[in-house]
């Protein structure tokens, strides 16, 4: 086992390395920029060095100072999380090059399997299916317009690099083409560093379907199942959950069979996830992420297995100790990503300091989070607050058991997508599995809501009445209606006052 580990990230997946380090008795090593000097992650690892400026680009995507921490801290092995270098085949060769160990792919698989036209290409030479379009790169508007006339519309624009639904545009017809390519390079230029686009035929109510991978480096290979990823905005994730109730045994053993291929194909070594999209009972190869994903802790609760420990092992050269008659799933896990922005206002980010947070507990209920009550949450980076995860025995049982533990989380001070979750819970096309990627534009309903403002005061109301009233233990419920205004809180005898 390493004995020092340096994390190049931050937020919640930063502090979810350390704690495996901790357990696995690794000293963690983490880097942080100058907006991030008080972050959660910098006070939880046993050392902490700053490595520049706030925006990214001057600190956390700043590879030559990531390294030279590395050898300062005396670092064996770097951990890149997700986002930020986590995909560069040319980070994850400098730091082999620099003499530390990658916690991830080679930055060979990382080539290949990152750059998605590249990846296509590989897909079909070993036979996986993949989306119906083009396997080369588009170099301008012109080109794409040929292209998408090929393909047939509508048709999806897709950054070569990176991920996490940046750099992608739905065009429905030929008008709108030019300005959506332009758009879509603008933003995957300004998040990958390389704007370059192809195309994919936009399929219409497809599911989101996803099998995680662990392969080490004795040729051992196994899938975890899957995870179902179908509700997002604007094919950004929001909700995830394991197993799909949707896929039949036989359906997953057919789905989990053609990412392990895929994986074979690119001698694939560490944890990674093989999506796919469904339709009926047809399944499409979209992309291989070679890197941790956001929703990982879903399949660590239905598997019992730690991804992220895992990761650290087989990254020191451990063969896995279980095989594929091992992996059993156990029950259904929901996780609900909880994020600085404003349903209501199309998600607008929300910024601001962290005034009051408020976490849920119980059994089944599980917070990876990167905040603190006192955090200033500005727009620098991805507005991921922490990740709600629960676990029961059915997919009814976790429904209703996250719908009380989102009752239970408060964090004032920002707008978040708390209020969007609590109606998701609810929603019955939700409750009775009726999902596709296009759930959210199709329920409008989720994003209405009342006034922040009032849902705030509610929130603050509870954490001052909380302390000053400790001896009254039944306190009227937040809930998502009427109640939620300062004028229920008199109306039930609670003084009020604004501090």
């Amino acid at each position: 086992m390493f004995e020092a580990l340096l994390i190049a990230n931050r937020g919640e997946i930063a502090v979810r390395i350390i704690r495996a380090c901790r357990e696995l008795g690794v000293r963690s090593i983490a880097v942080f920029s100058e907006a991030d000097r008080l972050a959660p992650h910098v006070l939880e690892a046993d050392e902490a060095y700053p490595i520049g400026a706030a925006p990214a680009a001057e600190s956390y995507l700043n590879a030559d100072r990531v390294l030279d921490v590395a050898a300062r801290a005396k670092a064996q092995a770097i951990h890149p999380g997700y986002g930020f270098l986590s995909e560069q085949a040319a980070f994850a060769r400098a730091v082999t090059d620099a003499g530390f160990v990658f916690v991830g792919p080679s930055a060979e698989t990382i080539a290949t399997m990152g750059n998605k036209t590249e990846a296509r290409r590989r897909m079909q030479e070993v036979g996986v299916r993949v989306v119906p379009g083009v396997t080369e790169p588009a170099g301008n508007p012109e080109e794409a317009g040929a292209m998408a006339e090929d393909v047939g519309y509508p048709v999806l624009l897709k950054a070569v690099a990176g991920g996490g639904g940046k750099g992608m545009r739905v065009v429905e017809a030929p008008k709108d083409l030019a300005k959506s390519f332009a758009a879509a390079q603008r933003e995957a230029q300004a998040a990958f560093g390389d704007g370059t686009i192809y195309l994919e035929r936009f399929l219409e109510r497809p599911r989101h379907i996803e099998i995680q991978l662990l392969g080490d480096s004795h040729g051992n290979l196994v899938h975890l199942g899957e995870r179902e990823c179908s509700i997002q905005r604007r094919h950004q994730k929001l909700v995830e959950e394991a197993p799909s109730s949707v896929l039949t045994p036989a359906l997953r053993e057919s789905m989990a069979a053609m990412a392990l291929k895929a994986a074979r194909a690119v001698g694939y070594v560490g944890a990674g996830t093989v999506e796919f999209l469904l339709e009926g009972e047809d399944f499409y190869f979209l992309e291989m992420n070679a890197r941790l994903q956001v929703e990982h802790p879903v399949t660590e609760m239905v598997t019992g297995i730690d991804l992220v420990q895992w990761q650290i092992r087989l990254a020191c050269g451990e063969s896995l100790d279980f095989d594929q008659d091992d992996v059993a799933l156990t029950g259904h896990a929901i996780e609900c990503r909880i994020t600085s922005e404003d349903p209501r206002r199309g998600f607008l980010p929300s910024t601001g300091h962290i005034s009051y947070l408020e976490l849920p507990s119980g059994p089944g209920v599980r917070w990876d989070g990167g905040i603190r009550a006192g955090y200033e949450i500005g727009l620098h980076y991805d507005p991921l607050l922490g990740k709600l995860i629960v676990h029961a025995a059915s997919r009814a049982d976790a429904i209703r058991r996250m719908a009380r533990a989102l009752d239970e989380l408060v964090v004032t001070g920002v707008d978040t997508g708390v209020p969007f979750h609590r109606r998701l819970m609810l929603e019955p096309d939700f409750v009775n599995g009726d999902l596709s990627i296009r759930f959210v534009e199709e329920h409008p309903q989720l994003l209405d809501g009342p006034a922040d403002e009032d849902l705030r005061a509610a929130f603050v109301a509870v954490a001052l009445l909380e302390h000053d009233h400790r001896q009254h233990r039944q306190i009227p419920r937040v809930g998502d209606n009427g109640a939620n205004t300062l004028s229920a809180w008199q109306q039930a005898g609670w003084p009020w006052r604004q501090e």
